[in-house]
C-alpha cells in the first residue's frame, strides 16, 4: 500500500463514527511506524483534513466532516475502468452511452494523479473485444426503467416480440437482470403464463412501470431462478474431453446436474435445457471435444445442422 491509499483509508477509518483510535493501534493496523502515522497526520491537516486529538480517547475527524465520496485509490479505480469497459462492450447503445457519461463525471472530480492513470488505462482495458468491436450497436431493452421497477418492486408492461416474430403486450413482477454471453434479459412472474419468464430486452419496446407494487412470499433464490427446470427442459447428456471441462462449465448457459469421470480423458456430464436447438449449436464451440449421447433428438438435430453447415 502506497502513502497516498494508505491516507485515504486512514481518513475514511478515523471518520467511522464510536470509538477513536491511538497512534500505537493505527500505527499497528496499517503495519507502519508511529512515525509514519505522524506524517500521515500532517499531510492530511496540509489538505485541510481536521484531524482532532483527545487525550483520553485517541485520533478521530472533526463531527460532520465527510471525505468526498470520490476519492478512489488506484486500485479501485482499475476495477471501476473494468466494470465500466465491461459495459462499453454491450450492444445496447443506451448502455454504452451511460458508461461514457460515468467515464467523464469521474474523470471531472479526480485529482490530476489519478485522472492521468484512468486516462491511461481507458483504451487498454479492454473486456470483450468481439462485442466491442465486432457486432452493431443497437437500441433496445429500456434497461434502466427495468432497473428501477426492479428496486422500487413495481409491476412492469411491455411490448414484446418473440423469436418468431409476434408481438404482444405482456406484464410482469420483474425479479432481476441477467446477462447472458450476448444480451440482457429480465427473469421476472409473466402475469399472462402465470409463472416464471425469461425476456430478452432487445425484444422489449415501451417499457411503462406501473403503479403496482408486486410482494415477495420469500427470499428470492437467484440461482433457482437463472438455473430453473421448465416442463419443457431436456434432461442432456455429453462426453466431454477432460481439459475442456472448466471451460464448458464456466460458460454453459444450465446449471450441471451430474457429472462423473468416464475414463481418464473423459467426463459425462448431464444439465437440462429447454431448447434444443439454441445448444445445439452453441456445443458446436467445443467440435469433436464433446459427444452427445442423449437425447436422441438432440443427436439428430446434430446430425442434421453439421449436413446443413457442408457447402454442396
Amino acid at each position: 500500500m502506497n502513502s497516498s491509499e494508505r491516507r485515504l483509508k486512514l481518513m475514511l477509518l478515523l471518520q467511522q463514527p464510536g470509538k477513536k483510535k491511538t497512534v500505537k493501534e493505527l500505527a499497528e493496523q496499517f503495519g507502519v511506524s508511529r512515525r509514519t502515522i505522524f506524517r500521515d497526520f500532517n499531510a492530511l491537516q496540509e489538505i485541510n483534513v481536521p484531524v482532532t486529538w483527545d487525550r483520553y480517547s485517541g485520533y478521530g475527524l472533526i463531527d460532520g466532516f465527510k471525505v468526498p465520496p470520490l476519492m478512489f485509490t488506484s486500485k479501485e479505480l482499475a476495477t471501476i475502468m473494468v466494470g465500466l469497459n465491461f459495459v462499453k462492450s454491450q450492444v445496447d447503445e443506451g448502455l454504452v452511452e451511460d458508461a461514457r457519461g460515468v467515464e467523464l463525471k469521474i474523470k471531472e472530480v479526480l485529482p490530476d494523479e489519478l485522472k492521468d492513470f484512468m486516462i491511461s488505462l481507458e483504451g487498454r482495458t479492454i473486456v470483450d473485444p468481439y462485442l466491442r468491436f465486432g457486432g452493431k450497436k443497437r437500441r433496445g431493452g429500456s434497461w434502466y426503467l427495468i432497473s428501477s421497477a426492479i428496486a422500487q418492486q413495481k409491476r412492469l408492461q411491455f411490448k414484446y416480440t418473440t423469436k418468431s416474430g409476434d408481438t404482444d403486450i405482456r406484464k410482469i413482477d420483474p425479479y432481476i437482470l441477467v446477462f447472458y454471453e450476448d444480451h440482457w434479459n429480465v427473469i421476472g412472474k409473466s402475469h399472462l403464463r402465470g409463472d416464471i419468464r425469461n425476456f430478452i430486452l432487445e425484444s422489449i419496446d415501451d417499457v411503462l412501470i406501473l403503479e403496482e407494487n408486486y410482494t415477495l412470499k420469500s427470499e428470492l433464490d437467484i440461482e433457482a431462478l437463472i438455473f430453473r427446470s421448465e416442463e419443457s427442459s431436456h434432461s442432456i447428456i455429453v462426453w466431454v474431453e477432460k481439459y475442456e471441462i472448466e471451460r464448458l462449465e464456466g460458460n454453459l448457459p444450465a446449471k450441471i446436474i451430474n457429472r462423473k469421470a468416464v475414463n481418464s480423458k473423459k467426463i459425462k456430464v448431464e444439465f437440462e435445457f429447454d431448447n434444443l436447438d439454441f445448444i445445439n449449436e452453441w456445443l458446436l464451440q467445443f467440435g469433436s471435444k464433446i459427444k452427445i449421447e442423449a437425447p436422441k433428438e438432440l443427436v439428430e438435430k446434430r446430425r442434421s445442422l453439421l449436413k446443413e453447415m457442408l457447402y454442396e
